[in-house]
């Protein structure tokens, strides 16, 4: 009986990884994307008037840790048609570079040292990403390896 118990648990908690972990107090879906006030990891990327995926992450989180490699194969395949990936987290610069050196990180990465910037985004779980279209407006919002190529082909129309 302990072994059921611990074995849905373990269901419930992977489940929950895989789409719950990207549900937040409020949806943002239909406003604009709050201008982009963090430190940057490397040089600042060109964001103004670009498709953009915001990926809200931690080098601690199993499920953002299994979303960079994804994320890094969209940004191959889109970057040359203008798509822009951010990832965002409040982790300090020594921490994702030594991170970097076990899971490489293609797109910029924007350091949130207290968490203000993803405050009003009302985050419940990571990762947690954001679809932005080229006028700023967050289109969708969820866990990132849900979002699909179809939406960002739309987005670069």
């Amino acid at each position: 009986m302990k072994n059921l118990i611990l074995w849905l648990g373990f269901g419930l908690i992977c489940s929950w990884a895989q789409d719950g972990f990207a549900r937040t107090e409020k949806s943002m879906v239909g406003q604009a994307l709050p201008k982009l006030s963090v430190q940057w990891l490397e040089k600042k990327p060109e964001t103004d008037g670009r498709a953009m995926i915001v990926e809200f992450w931690a080098t601690w989180c199993p499920p953002c840790r299994a979303s960079i490699p994804h994320l890094n194969e969209i940004y191959a395949k889109y970057k040359d048609k203008g798509l822009q990936i951010v990832g965002i987290t409040d982790e300090d610069r020594a921490k994702i570079k030594k991170f970097e050196k076990e899971v490489p990180i293609e797109y910029a990465v924007g350091l949130d040292a207290n968490g203000k910037y993803a405050k009003p985004f009302g985050i419940q779980g990571i990762p947690h990403a954001v679809l932005v279209d080229k006028t700023g407006k967050i289109v969708w919002e969820g866990h990132p390896m849900s979002l699909k190529d179809s939406q960002i082909e739309e987005l670069l129309k």
